[in-house]
């Protein structure tokens, strides 16, 4: 089909994205971290803690300083107002309001472990599908005897909600190659996963980032859990709706498709009948991004306006969490480093984008010291014709030690521009931080 619509450049597209997001002229005077997350949609968790861990960069990068307690606060304390789950493939932190959209997922996941002909809307991840149909011949009950200890002694771990304690050892062989060494999980973890991906218990916390579960209505509000469920139909519609908020404008694959980086995946027969019901209400207005050659679609209140910002933003930040998407607006091509053997990386290991107005100008590695308190920065890489962004960038690292309770700032990265970065943080530093161009590491 030809792509309708008028067109819209890449510059008004980024624009878009950016104003979607959150991010505008400066810095809110007000720190509001609810309208952060709200803004950003979805805070994806990640276990590397090399600076801090994922979830919290987002907000930072939207409001600047902000007590991470408070985001631990909403996302696991008493009053909380976020939930984890699984977004596309991602385990992440959502707002409740959009659990009752997620309970048609519970049940097409738990139809996927048990059907092998069934092609549901999402899968459970296949670590947890493989394992139930092992368990389900090897231990028969062995998920019910689970699910009545969490019952009698939770909040558990998955290692603590063993009802046995019998562990397969690491020289046992994997029943089920096609998890991969990462996901050869004991049986109580799968056994839990699997009660997790149904609804059935939640995550009541963290304990050193692990997780703890416990049955669904002692950690959820009762007046979510209660509330109306829709449709299968309603619920996809209305997840669309947030993936377009979030988005600003976007091809059909990166508001719903099967791509694994989509804000939320569904079959592409389904994503076509959703955008098509979208669009015909007036939500979405379909439009030509200039260089893009798949059919994008515009969220109707997503507005043209200025953005002059400056953030350092997480590799699973939503804004660039979608490598394809980021190279096509902002021209830079990202792939993360973590998983990478080290003699082939090629800008460092936690690399952070630069964002400075609305283009992405550097590639700053960075890595919290906390035996020594110091940010550490091992690598700085400019973008092709980037601007000036020294100044910015120096207080932009100096706020970020301050967030992190960082006392120093060490710049061991060679080259000409470490140099400058180095010399700028030491004209804007208080007495009480060091800035060095070499640390211990």
């Amino acid at each position: 089909m030809a792509a309708v619509g008028d067109e819209v450049s890449v510059e008004v597209a980024r624009r878009l994205a950016l104003g979607a997001q959150g991010f505008g002229v400066g810095r809110p005077k007000r720190v509001d971290v609810r309208k952060a997350i709200r803004a950003a949609g979805v805070l994806q968790l990640d276990s590397v803690n090399v600076l801090t861990r994922s979830h919290y960069l987002p907000v930072f990068a939207r409001v600047g300083n902000y007590l991470r307690a408070t985001l631990d606060k909403l996302a696991w304390g008493s009053d909380r107002e976020l939930f984890e789950y699984f977004w596309g493939h991602k385990a992440a932190l959502i707002p409740l309001t959009a659990y009752p959209l997620m309970r048609w997922r519970m049940r097409a996941a738990e139809r996927q472990v048990w059907d092998e002909e069934l092609s549901p809307d999402v899968t459970a991840p296949w670590s947890v599908v493989a394992g139930m149909r092992r368990l389900s011949a090897e231990r028969p009950g062995y998920v019910d005897q689970v699910l009545q200890t969490i019952t009698e002694k939770g909040p558990l771990t998955a290692g603590e909600a063993s009802p046995d304690g019998v562990r397969r050892k690491r020289t046992d062989p994997d029943p089920d190659p096609t998890t991969g060494r990462m996901w050869n999980w004991q049986d109580a973890k799968i056994a839990i996963e699997f009660l997790f991906c149904t609804g059935q218990v939640t995550i009541a916390g963290r304990r050193h980032f692990e997780r703890i579960y416990d049955l669904t209505e002692r950690v959820l509000p009762a007046d979510v859990l209660n509330a109306p469920e829709p449709t299968a139909d309603e619920a996809r519609r209305e997840l669309v709706r947030i993936a377009a908020r979030g988005l600003g404008v976007g091809t059909l694959k990166e508001l719903c498709g099967g791509s694994g980086q989509a804000h939320f995946p569904l079959p592409a027969a389904t994503g076509r009948e959703v955008i098509g019901e979208l669009v015909e209400s007036g939500e979405l207005i379909p439009v030509r991004v200039e260089s893009v050659k798949q059919q994008s679609y515009r969220w109707h209140e997503a507005k043209d306006r200025p953005i002059d910002t400056q953030a350092l933003l997480s590799p699973f930040d939503p804004l660039i969490w979608n490598r394809d998407r980021t190279h096509h607006l902002f021209d830079f091509f990202y792939r993360i480093s973590i998983y990478t053997p080290a003699p082939q990386r090629v800008h460092g290991y936690y690399v952070l984008p630069f964002l400075l107005g609305d283009r992405l100008v550097a590639r700053v590695d960075l890595k919290a010291d906390r035996q020594t308190s110091t940010l550490v920065v091992p690598t700085l890489t400019a973008e092709p014709a980037a601007p000036d962004f020294i100044e910015p960038l120096a207080a932009e690292l100096h706020l970020m030690a301050d967030w992190l309770s960082l006392e120093h700032i060490a710049v061991p990265a060679a080259g000409r521009l470490a140099a400058q970065l180095t010399d700028r943080m030491r004209v804007t530093s208080t007495p009480a931080r060091t800035v060095t161009a070499d640390a211990k590491r």
